[in-house]
């Protein structure tokens, strides 16, 4: 039979034309290598991703033993099980247990387990100081799924944008253009530490508007990602007031505000700011924030839990997102109980409060040196310059690169960052993203690397790096016509 495209009606001439204009470089060009690289026998070091688990972080021991009951329930009713599990852990599994309809296997509300959803609200209201209802929270799996069903919710069609800071999250990007939107870019401040301008705001609101774009909604990351900035409460009542006076919808992405390392630079939650505030700011602003067990001190990606709190939304609008969350069915309830024992810890007196307790500070402890490590490494080296990494799981340096090199890129029709991540990854299997991927500053050059890798061995991977690029640099700063090893 056949097997020519003559005789295809899928072919990548017939799909949809913004598929083939997405990009999600995070696994990209550099990703796909590292793959390949890695079917090779040789060794690869993945921090191209915030994948802690993948990179040796240890799960929340509590969190795996109420889980592992629930995957398999037979196990609370055996004798044996006090002796393997602390009681608070039997209690809660048991407690979950009956609040889900059929265990972890059966379908659940297409918005989440209404017990989950309530603890969730509880959590919000606990750290906002204001009401949360479950009725607005939606989960999902992953923080990612909530924010592709809020963009596809507002981009109508291509005039309609979306402000985005650079650097991004390319989810951002790659979700805009596959729903035929426009991403309005804001930049972020790089020399005073990724810092948030309103006057940059208002010329890129301004700017967008220019062309015709109607500008929906305003994305903000805090901590940030690529640029571990955090944001004060002075900026985000900046932002509350922009995004009030230009009609824009708040996305507020705070997936990693368990993970803050400068003890000046604390998270600030938008939705406390914005229930602080006088009206008509209070009721009158729309705020969708997301949280997800990806990141903080969990690092559960693969069990993929998220959420979006729906804030200041009218309740139709709540109904319609309601029913395009009920195409999916519902989200993975695994990754449902991973939410709930996220915002549900145990508290001070139940048996697994120390180790929960000990456990998450070791780890937090230990990123923040981590962060410290890698930006005074980054900023030793020749042609590099790295602000602080505050919060989240990444470092983002610039990097200078020499003429020669660019001329080289240029020769290979390669992106200059891309060329540079690909001979890193050649001669030290560190797999890194290039600064492109999250959009830059025209003509600087930026990589993104996480700062995950085990305390251990971080030593080793800073080794690598410096000892990468000073070859780099020597090999590439002479007057001669030096030529890519890849």
């Amino acid at each position: 039979m056949s097997s020519s495209n003559e005789n295809k009606q899928l072919t990548v001439a017939t799909i949809n034309e913004n598929m083939k204009k997405c990009r999600y470089d995070v696994r990209g060009e550099i990703y796909l290598a590292a793959v390949k690289r890695t079917q090779e026998g040789k060794e690869v070091i993945y921090t191209n991703v915030g994948n802690p688990q993948a990179l040796g972080q240890v799960p929340i021991t509590f969190n795996r033993q109420v889980m592992s009951l629930l995957m398999a329930p037979f196990l609370m009713d055996t004798p044996e099980v006090q002796k393997l599990f602390p009681a608070d852990a039997i209690a809660r599994a048991k407690l979950y247990q009956s609040k889900l309809n059929g265990g972890v296997g059966a379908y659940s509300d297409s918005r989440g387990n209404p017990y989950v959803r309530q603890e969730i609200a509880n959590f919000i209201s606990q750290t906002s100081g204001t009401p949360s209802s479950p009725d607005t929270i939606f989960i999902s799996n992953g923080a990612s799924e909530c924010v592709r069903m809020m963009l596809y919710a507002l981009i109508r069609g291509p005039s309609d944008g979306i402000m985005v800071p650079i650097p991004q999250y390319p989810l951002y990007s790659a979700s805009i253009t596959l729903y035929g939107g426009e991403l309005v870019p804001y930049y972020l401040d790089e020399e005073n530490g990724w810092a948030l301008d309103i006057n940059e705001l208002q010329r890129s609101i301004d700017a967008a508007r220019a062309k015709g774009i109607c500008v929906r909604a305003f994305v903000f990351i805090n901590p940030g990602n690529p640029t571990g900035q955090c944001l004060s409460t002075e900026n985000l009542q900046d932002l509350v007031r922009f995004c009030h006076a230009n009609k824009l919808v708040m996305f507020a992405d705070e997936v990693y505000q368990e993970n803050v390392y400068n003890p000046k630079r604390p998270f600030v939650s938008s939705r406390k700011v914005l229930g602080a505030m006088a009206e008509p700011y209070r009721s009158g602003t729309e705020l969708v924030s997301f949280h997800t067990v990806s990141k903080g001190a969990y690092g559960e990606c693969g069990l993929r839990g998220g959420y979006m709190e729906l804030h200041n939304i009218n309740a139709d609008v709540v109904d319609e997102v309601y029913k395009i969350a009920s195409i999916n069915l519902c989200p993975n309830v695994p990754g449902q109980i991973a939410l709930g024992l996220m915002v549900n810890p145990p508290k001070p007196g139940d048996p697994s409060f120390s180790l929960y307790q000990q456990e998450k500070s070791s780890l937090i402890e230990s990123l923040q040196r981590r962060a410290r490590m890698i930006t005074d490494a980054f900023n030793a080296l020749e042609g590099v310059t790295c602000q602080e990494t505050d919060g989240a799981m990444y470092s983002f340096p610039q990097i200078s690169l020499p003429a020669a090199f660019l001329a080289e890129a240029k020769r290979l029709n390669k992106a200059p960052d891309v060329l540079y991540c690909l001979e890193l990854l050649n001669e030290t299997g560190l797999s890194c993203v290039p600064g492109s991927g999250f959009r830059q500053v025209e003509g600087t050059f930026h990589i993104r690397t996480t700062i995950l890798p085990p305390e251990d061995q971080f030593q080793d991977i800073i080794g690598r790096f410096t000892s990468f690029h000073q070859g780099f640099m020597k090999r590439y700063s002479g007057s001669g016509g030096a030529r890519s090893r890849l």
